[in-house]
């Protein structure tokens, strides 16, 4: 019995590898398989809707020690996208963004909690328009398995506010703060 239970452990192993081990994924942008948006609050009228279209980054995923994990995200800037040019390049001017000063906004993880049933807290720094804060993006594990490719994948979404003052961005009537939807999909590398 002893040997069978080996034998089918050791099965396992080679028919599983890495399902419940850390892997390191990098987010698949190029298959328009992961996106960060945000909505804004327009003079307290509206909601303007928005994405950033340029970004990349890696996450650390490993489903027996969520503790262990790790994100890290670069945007360019520039690549501000509200589906309307004239406003888009008012975001992208001197009076919001700065692309031109602030290329790149940035987050790495500090710490990742498991909340239970496949919510996740990611807490990390933000850096965006010069300035690094702390801030916190509740997340949910969406999956995770082989793809048609022959690769390897898992997939997360999350959301946090995000508060322009703190980043030393303009505000405009009641629009202190961008709400973030992430949508994240890794291949295994």
């Amino acid at each position: 019995m002893k040997k069978h239970l080996t034998a089918l452990s050791l099965a396992a192993a080679l028919v599983l590898p890495g399902i419940a081990n850390a892997a390191d994924y990098a987010i698949d942008n190029k298959g328009a398989h992961a996106s960060v948006n945000l909505k804004i609050s327009h003079l307290g009228y509206s909601w303007i809707k928005a994405r950033f279209n340029t970004f990349d980054g890696t996450f650390s995923y490993d489903p027996e020690n969520i503790a262990a994990s790790k994100v890290t995200v670069n945007i360019d800037t520039s690549s501000f996208d509200s589906n309307h040019a004239d406003r888009d390049k008012h975001v992208r001017s001197e009076d919001f963004l700065e692309v031109s000063k602030y290329p790149k906004a940035t987050f790495t993880s500090t710490k990742v909690t498991d909340k239970g049933n496949g919510k996740l807290a990611i807490d990390g720094d933000l850096t965006l328009h010069g300035q690094t804060k702390p801030i916190t993006i509740d997340a949910e594990f969406v999956g995770a398995g082989k793809d048609p490719w022959g690769g390897y994948r898992a997939g997360f979404m999350g959301t946090t506010r995000v508060e322009l003052a703190d980043f030393g961005i303009q505000v405009m009537g009641t629009s202190s703060y961008a709400d973030m939807e992430l949508h994240v999909e890794g291949v295994r590398l």
